[in-house]
């Protein structure tokens, strides 16, 4: 189960993490605690739906908003950075996106969702176009998030044992 690895290498290296949710809903964050012993590395998250929280809560730029929208990506590394600094966590990872099947538009269809990984030294994040429905779009943004942090784990331990 990719979350129980997840934790054995944080818990292993002595790291905490934080989510910053949108189109998931939580569901990292679930997924996540559903590991005994979670509370040892997992600080918890902020699930932002409302531009407003993404701003007033996770620090996210309001310019960043109107310019290049919800769905971004620098929209996404501005919650990841700011779950990082409001939770005091060494790694922050965040999901937004278009669950649908309503909201999506020509350039940014349902399905859509960007996901951003950020450390204090650290930022990566990529795009993806699920095709599901919204509950399989939710899952797929999950899944897409965890894959994302085991390989960030993983890299980061390859890079340690140099």
């Amino acid at each position: 189960m990719i979350e129980k690895e997840i934790g054995d290498e944080l818990r292993k290296r002595g790291l905490s993490i934080s989510t910053a949710e949108s189109c998931t809903g939580g569901l990292v964050s679930h997924r996540i605690t559903n590991v005994s012993g979670s509370s040892d590395y997992y600080k918890g998250s902020v699930i932002a739906y409302a531009n407003e929280v993404k701003e007033k809560i996770l620090g996210v730029a309001g310019r960043t908003l109107r310019e290049k929208g919800a769905v971004s990506a620098e929209c996404a590394v501005e919650m990841a950075k700011g779950v990082c600094s409001l939770l005091g966590s060494d790694i922050g990872i965040a999901t937004t996106g278009i669950a649908g099947p309503t909201g999506g538009t020509p350039d940014k269809p349902v399905g859509l969702v960007y996901i951003a990984l950020a450390t204090n030294d650290y930022v990566y994040h990529e795009k993806h176009i699920f095709h599901a429905d919204r509950e399989g779009n939710k899952c797929e943004a999950a899944d897409a998030a965890l894959e994302m942090l085991k390989g960030y784990l993983l890299k980061r331990a390859r890079s340690s044992e140099r």
